[in-house]
C-alpha cells in the first residue's frame, strides 16, 4: 500500500526538522564563538608576533619584558577555557564544566594583574628608549608615545570592566545560567579591541579616533546576540547590563581621546 503525505504530516516533519536544527544552535553557538574569538585573536597577534620578534633580532627594538610572555599566556590559557567550558556544556559534561570553572577565577584575577603591571611596563621601556634615541628617531617615538596615551584608556577600560563583567558571570553561574554563559563572553570581548587593532586589512579608525575598536567589539558578540534576539524575540539581560557599562564608558574615552589633559595625566599614571 503506497502512503500519501497528507498537509499535517508534511507540516510536522517540517517543524520537527526546524526543531532539530534550533536546538542545535542552541547547543553549539558558544562553542562557535568561542572558535570565533580563538581565530580573531590568533589572526591579530600571530603576524604582529612575528614582525616584533623579527625587530628584536634586528635590534631596531629592545627585548619584550617578562611580564608581557606571561599576559599572552594567560590571556591565551582564558580563551581555551572559554572554548573546553562551552564545548562540556554543549555535550552535556556539566560536572566536568563545573570542576574546570575553578580555573577561571584563577586566571582572571591574574590576567588583569598582569594588565596593570604590563602597561606601564611597556611605557616606561618606551619612554626610556626615547631617552637614549637620536634627536630624529626621538620624534617618531614621541608620537608613539602620545599614540600609547590614547590606547591606556581601552586598557583601563578592559582593566575595570573584564574582571566586573567575569565576577558577575561567576556569581550566576548557580542560580542563571543564561545570564552566567552570556557574561563571560560578553567579558573576553571587550578585550578583543587588542588583537582587532593589529588585523591591517581591517579599516581603522585609529589613530585619529577609537570608533573602530567599540565597532569591531560589537562585531564579536553580533552572532551571538543576534540569534539570542531571533530566539527569543527579545534582548537578553546580559547585553543589557553590558551595554549599561560599555556606553557610558565609550562615551568617556571619545571624550578624553587626544585630549591635552590626557596627554598630560596618562604619564602621570604610570609614574612619569
Amino acid at each position: 500500500m503506497t502512503t500519501v503525505a497528507t498537509p499535517h504530516t508534511s507540516q510536522t516533519g517540517h517543524h520537527h526538522s526546524e526543531s532539530i536544527l534550533v536546538n542545535a544552535i542552541d547547543r553549539w553557538i558558544y562553542v562557535l564563538m568561542a572558535v570565533f574569538f580563538i581565530v580573531i585573536t590568533l589572526t591579530g597577534f600571530i603576524p604582529d608576533s612575528f614582525a616584533k620578534i623579527a625587530a628584536v633580532e634586528a635590534g631596531e627594538r629592545p627585548a619584550f619584558p617578562l611580564v608581557l610572555h606571561l599576559h599572552s599566556i594567560l590571556m591565551g590559557s582564558f580563551l581555551f577555557l572559554l572554548f573546553a567550558q562551552s564545548t562540556l556544556a554543549a555535550t552535556g559534561k556539566l560536572e566536568y564544566h563545573q570542576r574546570l570553572g575553578v580555573a577561571a577565577v584563577v586566571l582572571a584575577p591574574a590576567i588583569v594583574v598582569a594588565g596593570f603591571i604590563l602597561v606601564p611596563t611597556m611605557y616606561h621601556q618606551i619612554w626610556n628608549g626615547m631617552q637614549t634615541a637620536s634627536a630624529e628617531a626621538q620624534t617618531g617615538i614621541q608620537a608613539f608615545l602620545r599614540f600609547f596615551d590614547n590606547i591606556m584608556l581601552i586598557q583601563i577600560r578592559v582593566g575595570i570592566l573584564f574582571p566586573l563583567f567575569i565576577l558577575m558571570a561567576l556569581m550566576a553561574r548557580k542560580s542563571d545560567s543564561g545570564l552566567h554563559k552570556r557574561m563571560m563572553f560578553l567579558a573576553v570581548a571587550i578585550a578583543l579591541p587588542a588583537a582587532f587593532d593589529r588585523i591591517t586589512w581591517l579599516p581603522h579608525t585609529l589613530p585619529e579616533s577609537p570608533l573602530s575598536p567599540d565597532l569591531y567589539t560589537l562585531l564579536a558578540v553580533a552572532p551571538m546576540f543576534v540569534w539570542d534576539l531571533v530566539r527569543t524575540q527579545s534582548v537578553h539581560k546580559a547585553y543589557r547590563v553590558w551595554l549599561a557599562l560599555m556606553v557610558p564608558s565609550s562615551i568617556l574615552i571619545h571624550s578624553l581621546w587626544d585630549t591635552d589633559w590626557w596627554h598630560a595625566t596618562a604619564p602621570r599614571l604610570v609614574g612619569l
